[in-house]
């Protein structure tokens, strides 16, 4: 198969011809060989527009979706950014290609281990992969310019907003009554904003339980 010109379709018929044109998010998808994050029986199927699955419960997110919710977040080739249920690495290799440093952070050993081997042989040196619980952050590294939530949550933790830095933005598919919307979490003066851009089926990401949780 040829995975540069499937990469090549993926790019110009399911993100750009739904309203994507973040110059800086379309070359990196052009760039990432989505294939090396998908397993090895689906590799023919990593460009198609659909979730995939990398391990049990856990999936690669749509491209169109991660397109459009990469683009919601503006991100800059300045930013620090936490890239939340990383799982196999792929959005951590998109975003690496977009900002100036990464942390990527999965509660799955497995997935990590998996990240980080093929981010080294990528040759992606500015993503640190970090084993941790995903709706707590990763404080001690932060404040982030950019938090990225791989998958829908029933709300976003106090927690993890409080990680954005001044000025910084969260990006996640908030579910409310079965119905998952792309929202924009932004930090100005202390103060927290929140916007509603679109609607999404993204797949929901484990470890968000509505306790001792910020709801929007």
């Amino acid at each position: 198969m040829d995975f540069e010109q499937a990469r090549r379709n993926m790019v110009d018929n399911q993100v750009r011809t739904n309203r994507v044109t973040d110059p800086l998010v379309i070359s990196a998808l052009r760039a990432v060989p989505r294939e090396l994050f998908v397993p090895v029986p689906v590799k023919g199927v990593a460009y198609v527009d659909d979730d995939i699955e990398v391990s049990p419960g856990r999936h690669l997110m749509e491209p169109m979706v991660l397109a459009r919710l990469l683009q919601l977040a503006e991100v800059r080739r300045t930013d620090a950014v936490l890239d939340v249920g990383c799982a196999s690495g792929y959005s951590s290799a998109v975003l690496g290609r977009m900002a100036t440093s990464v942390v990527a952070l999965d509660n799955s050993p497995e997935l990590a281990s998996w990240a980080a081997e093929t981010l080294l042989g990528l040759g992606i040196d500015n993503v640190a992969v970090v084993e941790g619980e995903m709706a707590h952050g990763l404080p001690d590294q932060g404040p982030y310019d950019v938090i990225f939530v791989n998958g829908a949550v029933d709300h976003v933790p106090e927690g993890l907003r409080a990680q954005l830095s001044e000025g910084g933005r969260l990006v996640a598919v908030v579910r409310d009554k079965g119905i998952g919307r792309a929202t924009l979490v932004t930090r100005r003066g202390g103060a927290f904003g929140h916007r509603v851009e679109f609607e999404s089926g993204v797949l929901p990401l484990p470890g968000f339980s509505r306790e001792a949780a910020f709801v929007f």
